[in-house]
């Protein structure tokens, strides 16, 4: 397989930033070049887990997803209630809990749970981050963060799913429908946090806010809090539930969530970058890999001339050296001073 320029620029920097021992990077360069150009033919035959078989989510980002799942259900079935008090459904419901006072007591102490869990989020992709950044680990590319790649991506897709292209785009850990829906998330949580704040403490509001529109602001936050919850809970229902769990290849669910690991194929097929970089840091996967594509018949036929396309195994092993040279060069006399100063 020939690299696309994306995943050559990828491929290098994890490699570079994790220092792979070279016979690792042979190994890994023998695998890239013996993988078809046609990324369907891997991932209609490789054996996957159903539970999952790579890592992706570490126990923190499971937490935080259980809270936030949960918490959200809990508020829109005793949320909608208090908005429509006195509906057919409503009223039953809300005797069964005790009555409409006991159901606020209910949706705003799940309202503050999830406050928490948004702050437990918070902390841990600021703390992730900083402390990435220190390892000098850090990839945009595999950040949720948006990058142009993702609307090149968005419109590759397109033209995959419109029959105009053999193959899916190369996308990375995070794909760009994964992106718009965490941010759509995002701002929806913040919309129902700002207008449930602004039922329980109107008079910080009204103290902040200008007289003249503090009343507009109000009139706004009530309209838009039980709404926005409402459209949350289909975007949730039709949107991510069949993306993640009902589509073809997913269904009946995907454990992800809970074991906080993907399965190959679906590595493979929606995040192929992502799969490069665990060939680089995992050698059973790489040979496991290679069994396959020697099993099946699908070793490249052009795999000699592929490996002399795929420059960046070359650039990173210069890469070493250099650093290996720089890391054993005498020292200049301002230098000897430092470190004796250090040793004193």
């Amino acid at each position: 397989m020939k690299l696309s320029k994306d995943a050559n620029k990828s491929l290098g920097l994890f490699l570079r930033q994790h220092r792979v021992p070279a016979d690792d990077v042979d190994d890994l360069e023998e695998v890239v070049a013996m993988m078809p150009d046609d990324r369907r033919q891997i991932y209609k035959n490789v054996q996957s887990n159903p539970i999952g078989d790579l890592h992706r989510y570490s126990a923190h980002i499971r937490i935080q997803h259980l809270m936030t799942f949960t918490t959200f259900l809990l508020l829109a079935f005793t949320g909608l209630p208090i908005h429509y008090t006195e509906a057919f459904w409503a009223v039953p419901f809300n005797s069964v809990l005790g009555g409409v006072d006991v159901t606020r007591v209910i949706h705003r102490t799940l309202a503050t749970l999830m406050v928490l869990s948004m702050v437990y989020h918070m902390m841990t992709i600021v703390g992730g981050t900083v402390q990435k950044l220190a390892q000098r680990q850090f990839d945009i590319r595999r950040s949720i963060l948006p990058i142009w790649k993702d609307a090149r991506d968005f419109a590759a897709d397109m033209a995959y799913h419109a029959g105009q292209r053999e193959n899916r785009p190369e996308m990375d850990k995070f794909m760009y429908k994964q992106k718009i829906h965490y941010f759509a998330a995002a701002f929806g949580n913040i919309v129902m946090v700002v207008s449930g704040s602004s039922f329980i403490f109107p008079e910080f509001w009204n103290s902040v806010l200008p007289a003249e529109y503090a009343s507009h602001f109000q009139e706004m936050m009530r309209l838009s809090h039980p709404h926005e919850a409402l459209l949350a809970l289909l975007v949730i229902a039709f949107w991510h539930w069949y993306n993640v769990h009902l589509a073809p290849g997913r269904f009946p669910m995907q454990w992800t969530f809970l074991t906080g690991k993907l399965t190959r194929e679906h590595q493979i097929e929606e995040h192929f970058i992502e799969y490069l970089r665990c060939l680089a840091a995992l050698p059973e996967e790489r040979e496991y890999l290679r069994e396959v594509l020697v099993s099946k018949g699908l070793t490249s036929s052009t795999a000699t001339a592929d490996a002399r396309e795929n420059r960046m195994f070359n650039e990173y092993r210069d890469w070493v050296e250099e650093q290996a040279a720089w890391e054993v060069r005498p020292l200049v006399e301002g230098e000897v001073d430092l470190v004796e100063e250090t040793r004193q």
